[in-house]
C-alpha cells in the first residue's frame, strides 16, 4: 500500500512526539502489503512494510513477513494493530526499555494508533477515487473520440445533401438545421474534452459558483448578437412541433440583444425542451420576445417560452427550480431535474432572472389564457464593440 506525502508528513509529526520518552527504545509504523500466498484460507497473513520509525536512523528496516519471528510475542516488544473494521491496514511496533509500560505511554500510543488508522483510511479512499477517476477519464476520452466519427459523417452527408437541394426552399432549411445541430454537438464534445485541462479558466472569490454553470467552450463572447444563436433553436422547435403534430408559435420579432448569447441559448434550449417533453400532445407551444424599454433596442429584453397546457401545481411552482426536483407532470418522462435549476443559475449569472408566470396572457394579451410561461428577463445589452 502506497501512502501519500500528506500521510507521511502526519506520520513524522506523530512519531516526533516520542522524543521526550527516554523509556521508549523505538517505534516503527508498518502498512500491510498483500503478497504471494495471502489468499483467504491458506493461513498466511499480509506482509508488513515499514514506512516510518523513531528514532530516525539510516538503517533500512526490512519488511516483516507473516511467519517472521518479529511477530512473535516478546517481553519488551508489543504490536498495536491499525485496523479498520475487519481490515488490517498496518501496525505499530513498540519496543520499550522496561515493562510494564509507564503510566500515560499506553494512552499516547493508542491515540497515535487511532489517528494513523483514520488517516490511512482516508488515504486509501483517496487512492481508490483517483483510480476510479483515471479509469472514467480514459473511458470518456475513448467515447468522445468515437463520437467524432459519426458526427463527421453526418456533416459530410448533410453538406452533400445541401448541394442537391440547391434551389429547394422547402427542404433546404431542414438540412441546414441538421448541420447546425451537428455543430452544436461538436461544441459539447469540445467542452467535455477540455474539462479539467490546465488551461481551463476557473472562477474564484465572491463570484465563484458551487457548480460549474457552463464549460468555457459553451460560453459565448461578450457582445455577440443573440439572433444568430436563436435561429437554430427556432428551426429545431419548428421541426419538433411538426413531428409531434402540435402548433408552434415563433416570436413575432427577434431580439436585438447582445451579450453572452451562448448562455442565453442554453437557457432557452432547456426551456423549450421541457415544454415539448412535458406538455400534453397537441398543446401549442411558443416563444415570445419583447423589449422592456421601448424604443431602446439595446435595453433589457424579456423572452418567454410558453405552453397552453395544464398549469403547474401551485405547490410545485418554486420547487421545480431546485436541483433534482421533478414535478408531477414529469414523473413518467426521462430526465434528471437539472434543466430549470441550471437555467435559473445561468440567468442570474447574466444579471437577469428566470421565473414562472401563469397564465401566459399575463405576459402579453395575445398569449393563451391558460398554461405556463417561463419568463427570462435579460439585462441591458453589452456594448457593441
Amino acid at each position: 500500500m502506497q501512502v501519500s506525502k500528506r500521510f507521511s508528513a502526519l506520520l513524522s509529526f506523530q512519531l516526533a512526539q516520542f522524543a521526550d520518552r527516554s523509556d521508549v527504545h523505538s517505534v516503527v509504523v508498518y502498512v500491510t502489503e498483500p503478497g504471494v500466498g495471502t489468499e483467504p484460507g491458506n493461513g498466511r497473513g499480509p506482509s508488513l512494510v515499514p514506512i516510518g520509525q523513531w528514532p530516525i536512523t539510516s538503517r533500512i528496516l526490512p519488511a516483516v513477513e507473516a511467519n517472521s519471528t518479529l511477530r512473535a510475542p516478546a517481553e519488551k516488544r508489543r504490536w498495536l494493530p491499525l485496523r479498520h473494521q475487519n481490515v488490517l491496514l498496518g501496525a505499530i511496533q513498540v519496543e520499550t526499555l522496561s515493562v510494564p509500560w509507564p503510566e500515560g505511554l499506553g494512552q499516547r500510543l493508542q491515540a497515535v494508533a487511532l489517528c494513523l488508522t483514520e488517516a490511512l483510511c482516508l488515504d486509501l479512499e483517496q487512492q481508490q477515487l483517483q483510480q476510479t477517476l483515471r479509469r472514467q477519464e480514459a473511458e470518456l476520452n475513448v467515447l468522445l473520440h468515437q463520437l467524432r466519427n459519426p458526427l463527421a459523417a453526418l456533416r459530410t452527408f448533410g453538406q452533400l445533401l445541401l448541394r442537391r437541394l440547391d434551389q429547394d426552399g422547402q427542404n433546404r432549411p431542414l438540412v441546414e438545421g441538421l448541420l447546425a445541430e451537428e455543430r452544436q454537438l461538436n461544441r459539447y464534445i469540445d467542452a467535455l474534452s477540455r474539462l479539467g485541462s490546465p488551461d481551463t479558466p476557473t472562477v474564484s472569490g465572491e463570484t465563484a459558483q458551487p457548480l460549474l454553470l457552463l464549460p468555457p467552450a459553451l460560453i459565448g463572447p461578450e457582445g455577440e448578437p443573440l439572433r444568430e444563436w436563436l435561429e437554430p433553436l427556432l428551426q429545431r422547435s419548428a421541426a419538433t412541433a411538426s413531428l409531434q403534430g402540435r402548433p408552434w408559435h415563433p416570436p413575432a420579432c427577434m431580439p436585438s440583444w447582445r451579450g453572452d448569447s451562448g448562455a442565453v441559448a442554453e437557457i432557452l434550449a432547456n426551456l423549450l425542451e421541457n415544454a415539448f417533453r412535458y406538455s400534453p400532445p397537441g398543446i401549442a407551444i411558443g416563444l415570445h420576445c419583447q423589449p422592456l424599454c421601448q424604443p431602446l433596442p439595446q435595453g433589457p429584453w424579456q423572452l418567454t417560452v410558453w405552453d397552453a397546457g395544464e398549469p403547474i401545481a401551485a405547490a410545485e411552482r418554486e420547487a421545480i427550480f431546485e436541483r433534482g426536483f421533478r414535478g408531477r407532470q414529469g414523473q413518467t418522462c426521462a430526465g434528471t431535474g437539472l434543466g430549470l435549476a441550471l437555467a435559473r443559475d445561468l440567468a442570474r449569472n447574466l444579471g437577469g432572472e428566470l421565473s414562472l408566470v401563469l397564465p401566459p396572457a399575463a405576459i402579453a394579451p395575445e398569449l393563451p389564457g391558460q398554461g405556463n410561461a417561463f419568463c427570462l428577463r435579460l439585462p441591458a445589452s453589452a456594448p457593441n464593440h
